[in-house]
């Protein structure tokens, strides 16, 4: 019988700590990491969770090329509708080259995740 408790115990702990690490994870992105697109309107971050729009944001940056550093590109981050999509809108057209988009987002578990990919328009 105690072995029973036991093993209950455990398996409890387990499924508890499995939901206490959750974090919200990307899942897919428009355009695709290393992707070449022609010039997207938008780029759309989706997550594993919902996130909180106050704290979940996300920078679009021109990579250097050769005369011209990096260059933070205008744009605005805000949610979508479903609440685990983040759209990063360009206030003007991009150029061709390579861009960087670094995001940090936070989920109803209050934990900051973080990442980047790059990809490239034509």
């Amino acid at each position: 019988m105690r072995r029973v408790s036991v093993l209950t115990a455990a398996a409890a702990l387990v499924m508890f700590a499995g939901a206490a690490n959750a974090h919200p994870k990307l899942v897919s992105a428009t355009p695709a990491a290393n992707a070449t697109v022609a010039k997207p309107a938008r780029i759309q971050l989706r997550f594993s969770e919902k996130l909180m729009p106050a704290f979940s944001k996300a920078d679009l940056v021109m990579a250097a090329m050769p005369g011209m550093p990096e260059m933070k590109i205008a744009s605005t981050a805000a949610l979508a509708s479903d609440g685990q999509t983040l759209v990063v809108t360009p206030k003007a057209p991009l150029h061709a080259g390579r861009y960087n988009v670094a995001w940090h987002v936070v989920s109803t578990d209050t934990h900051k995740v973080a990442g980047n990919y790059a990809f490239a328009v034509k």
